[in-house]
């Protein structure tokens, strides 16, 4: 399988080349367009980590021994080796991504994803160490941490927004162990640390350093693809229950900011799997809904702080990808993109519209809706969801479906304590765990023991600079590295 960059059909590598580059030497981001062929309904039969063998051996199709990677990715590490629960609630489904190791979905991805870029290392006879550059709106960098942690020839820095994450997860970033670890906040916002790293990459780092780039942001595909998995793990779980027969279509709706958690669903719907419609719910920062609704991308509005602040984003860099598989057209991305660095927008065309409308449907709601959402659900059903599932349930509320309906849930509420026993009616005052232990002793609803932990974990890293310091804080880590 050749992956090739959404902007230029020449630049191409192989599936391990790609994983372990993560981004294309022109800016754009690996993709392929091969996806017919593929077995799902044999695949729908298979266990949870059976069917991450057979779905990443499809896109990964480079990497030796894909049985031993998901194993070593995944036993052990989440609750259960089902790894994404589907729960009913009310008339329709929550599928819960945050049963893993820091409490959010991108563990499922950041569990797979150091395996992948440690087996493609030795593949291709690389001998540099590999310095993971990500940035984060909130979870990934924590699930990349935690992934990372100590693991042989890589070290990983992390750049996330000052202010712009939950102090919940700010703490389990800053009190990160690990001997090749590094975290550091810049003064802004994530589209501004986002485009800080992308430039990183763009200069490169000096020649004979002993070291290459490579990121665990789901611009590279290694981070993408294991996302796929869990809407065919969803999809068998409703064949089981009997909700659905074989061939009918699921909806899901997807909480999202960077595009990169409802692009998986749609390359698992190019691989064969029912994928009704993907509706795309966003909070006050409302960017992907008006482009669904309009093709028009318009960067330049105010930037919100919101109870969501994971979908806190402006520029969304998967939806690059999306472009160019609705168009194989690597010089119209270029073009669009270009557009987008130059001026701050680009409108797609008629014909694209029309493609995006038939795949996507898409809602937003504001803090209020977000937080009367999560009330109502808890009063209703009695289940609790974090402030990004509510932007997502709320979008589920307002689309008329006259199919199952699957909601995305992406973090656990004890991420967003504060917000979440507003919600239903707490006491707020106080640090974020006393207002933890109190959301618990109202709800019932188990702590994750990661995130109980964290009153009593040391500070590790303190780190804060300008976004325009980005590229000589990573240079001076490498040398110091060495």
């Amino acid at each position: 399988m050749k992956y090739q960059s959404t902007r230029n059909a020449s630049i191409t590598n192989s599936s391990t080349a790609a994983v372990l580059q993560g981004l294309a030497d022109d800016g754009g981001l690996f993709i392929t367009k091969e996806f017919s062929g593929f077995d799902w309904r044999g695949t729908l039969e298979l266990s949870t980590f059976g069917m991450a063998e057979k779905i990443l051996g499809a896109l990964l199709p480079d990497f030796d021994d894909m049985h031993e990677l998901v194993r070593r990715a995944y036993t052990g590490k989440f609750e259960t080796d089902e790894l994404t629960p589907l729960v009913k609630v009310g008339d329709r489904y929550i599928l819960e991504l945050f049963r893993g190791p820091t409490s959010a979905f991108k563990d499922v991805a950041l569990s797979m994803l150091p395996q992948l870029i440690t087996a493609a290392r030795t593949q291709e006879g690389v001998t540099d160490e590999i310095l993971i550059l990500t940035a984060t709106s909130g979870d990934t960098g924590k699930a990349a941490l935690a992934g990372f942690r100590d693991v042989p020839g890589t070290k990983i820095i992390v750049f996330y927004p000052d202010e712009g994450v939950s102090k919940v997860q700010k703490a389990q970033m800053v009190t990160q162990e690990g001997g090749n670890v590094c975290v550091c906040a810049v003064r802004g916002n994530f589209d501004d640390t986002q485009t800080g790293v992308k430039a990183i990459f763009a200069a490169g780092v000096p020649a004979g350093c002993g070291v290459r780039l490579s990121s665990a942001n789901s611009i590279n595909i290694g981070r993408l693809a294991p996302q796929v998995v869990y809407y065919f793990k969803a999809y068998a779980d409703l064949l089981c229950e009997g909700r659905i027969a074989a061939g009918e279509p699921v909806d899901y709706v997807v909480p999202t900011g960077n595009f990169g958690d409802i692009l998986a669903g749609y390359l698992a719907k190019k691989m064969g799997l029912p994928v009704g419609k993907l509706i795309c719910a966003s909070n006050r920062n409302d960017v992907l809904t008006d482009f669904l609704r309009t093709g028009t991308y318009d960067r330049r509005r105010p930037f919100y702080k919101t109870l969501s602040p994971s979908m806190d984003i402006l520029v969304s860099s998967n939806l690059e990808r999306l472009l160019y598989l609705m168009c194989e057209n690597e010089a119209e991305v270029a073009d669009y993109m270009r557009a987008l660095n130059e001026g701050g927008a680009y409108t797609v065309s008629a014909a694209m519209l029309e493609k995006l409308h038939a795949e996507f449907g898409y809602g937003c709601c504001d803090d209020e809706e977000t937080k009367a959402a999560i009330g109502r659900v808890w009063k209703a059903h009695g289940y609790l969801m974090d402030t990004h599932t509510a932007v997502a349930w709320k979008v589920a509320e307002d689309y008329e479906s006259d199919k199952p309906v699957v909601v995305l849930s992406t973090a656990s509420p004890y991420k967003f304590p504060t917000a979440v026993l507003s919600a239903i009616g707490g006491d707020v005052r106080g640090d974020e765990f006393e207002i933890m232990d109190r959301l618990h002793d109202l709800t019932g609803v188990p702590v994750p023991q990661g995130l109980a932990t964290l009153r009593t974990k040391e500070v590790r890293h303190t780190d804060v600079i300008d976004r325009d310091a980005m590229q000589a804080y990573v240079l001076g880590k490498i040398a110091h590295w060495k």
